[in-house]
């Protein structure tokens, strides 16, 4: 069975989609609300609640097959104004990757290493980030290559994550799992123009992987959506207009066509600051009625809680995204546990790795590059 620690770990999203064919060696996070629910659903015996900062060698056990880390993507996003990898919390990569330094120096090294941040990680600082954590890999003696997977493949939600999977370059790869270039599929043109930014020796050790084009998606956004949700009530008439009203022309002309539909619609709304058109900067409503749901955020503040607006006919009735439907959009299943409080649920999704998009990344290139084995080990059973 292959093994894996799992860095940065929340409530284990990562463990859940790697799934029941994986052993979890060590799993770390520094926030206790988190741990609480890692604990709930997958116990304690692996789990060290401890700044990343602080763990040495001794807390990992063994060798790992996997090292898998969704460092914190806040300051290589515009809510951490793209402070990049010098920021306090993206800054958190380099006392993980000394970690994984510090493992190769002992014997130790993870087979491979799998980085998952979002997809600002490619232009943050003109690329540069990008760049460093290249080198970063080259050094330790891995190869890599990225992918950028938006989860509305799998599940009813657009969340284009950055996956970056790095290899022992002692290892065989398959040849089935490379490409002699980019694809379409994967790698997008913000990744390719990442790509070209890299040193020679990156370049030299880059892997543009292959994984196949997963079955369409049946499940919508609707079916996820209950009348009868657990843990938010729906807004009182006075609200819903009140969100009404925080709505471009634009928008409120995708209500008004709903209400022409004839059948139940469903909406996700987010609040944004805009400019209106004398150039100030106003609050505005948005709404998509694709059945797929915006991207999951943490609650920082009241505009990056998603807003559900359902229409039947003339009835417009609206809500906060409850808990559990948010750990739908995340693939979860309904058996995982759920902190009680309504924030810290939906931190936890909204900060977490969409289940199945990891399963598919296990699946197609991760267990198929663990069972090539090494090259030595070949050339000894020889």
């Amino acid at each position: 069975m292959p093994t894996f620690y799992e860095f940065f770990a929340g409530g284990g999203l990562a463990r859940a989609g790697l799934g029941v064919g994986w052993e979890c060696l060590f799993a770390n996070d520094i926030d206790a609300k988190k741990g609480a629910s890692y604990e709930a659903n997958w116990g304690r015996e692996r789990l060290k609640i401890e700044d990343v900062g602080k763990l040495t060698t001794a807390d990992l056990p063994d060798r790992a097959d996997l090292a898998w880390a969704s460092f914190p993507c806040q300051d290589l996003s515009l809510a951490g104004d793209y402070a990049g990898l010098k920021g306090e919390r993206s800054g958190t990569f380099w006392p993980f990757w000394r970690l994984i330094e510090a493992l190769v120096e002992e014997g130790r090294a993870p087979a491979m290493v799998v980085l998952e941040n979002v997809c600002g990680a490619l232009t943050s600082h003109g690329g540069k980030d990008f760049a460093t954590i290249g080198a970063a890999l080259v050094g330790g003696g891995y190869r890599f290559g990225a992918m950028v997977i938006d989860a509305v493949r799998f599940v009813p939600q657009s969340r284009p994550r950055l996956f970056v999977v790095a290899v022992r370059k002692e290892r065989t790869i398959p040849p089935n799992l490379v490409l002699p270039e980019a694809g379409p599929l994967w790698h997008p043109a913000n990744l390719v123009s990442a790509y070209e930014k890299l040193s020679d020796q990156s370049k030299d050790a880059w892997v543009w992987w292959s994984l196949p084009a997963p079955p369409a998606r049946r499940l919508r956004f609707a079916e996820i959506i209950e009348d009868e949700p657990q843990g938010v009530s729906w807004h009182t008439a006075a609200e819903t207009d009140r969100l009404l009203s925080l709505m471009s022309p634009i928008n409120r002309k995708k209500v008004e066509q709903a209400m022409r539909m004839g059948k139940r619609m469903v909406g996700g709304i987010y609040k944004r600051t805009r400019k209106d058109e004398n150039g100030s900067r106003v609050q505005r409503a948005e709404i998509r009625f694709d059945d797929v749901s915006g991207c999951l955020r943490t609650p920082v503040g009241g505009s990056s809680r998603q807003i559900i607006m359902i229409v039947e006919g003339k009835k417009v009735r609206t809500r906060l995204l409850a808990p559990r439907e948010a750990a739908r959009l995340m693939g979860l299943p309904g058996t995982y546990k759920l902190p009680a409080n309504y924030n810290d649920a939906y931190h936890l999704a909204g900060d977490g790795v969409v289940v199945p998009v990891v399963r598919f990344l296990a699946a197609h290139l991760l267990e198929l590059l663990l069972a090539e084995g090494t090259e030595n080990a070949q050339e000894e059973a020889a």
